[in-house]
């Protein structure tokens, strides 16, 4: 996914804010791959989630933290 307002394509928190709440089936199978690969990514995955998580709505931030949480353990 080219990311808004990115001029690289590395897994920063904002990139990772994009991907979660703009992103398609793909981008969030290409973060998966990403976060198996390197576990420090899972980190920031619960950092942006924490962000947006008090938001009920706000459901691909809630999947993405509990997915995170679940690995992390």
């Amino acid at each position: 996914m080219i990311h808004r307002h990115l001029a690289h394509q590395a897994f920063t928190l904002a990139a990772i804010d994009d991907v979660i709440g703009r992103g398609t089936r793909r981008d969030w199978s290409e973060l998966r791959r990403a976060v198996l690969r390197d576990r420090r990514l899972l980190e920031k995955v619960l950092h942006v989630c924490g962000a947006h998580v008090q938001d009920p709505y706000a459901q691909r931030y809630h999947f993405w933290k509990h997915y995170a949480e679940r690995h992390l353990a």
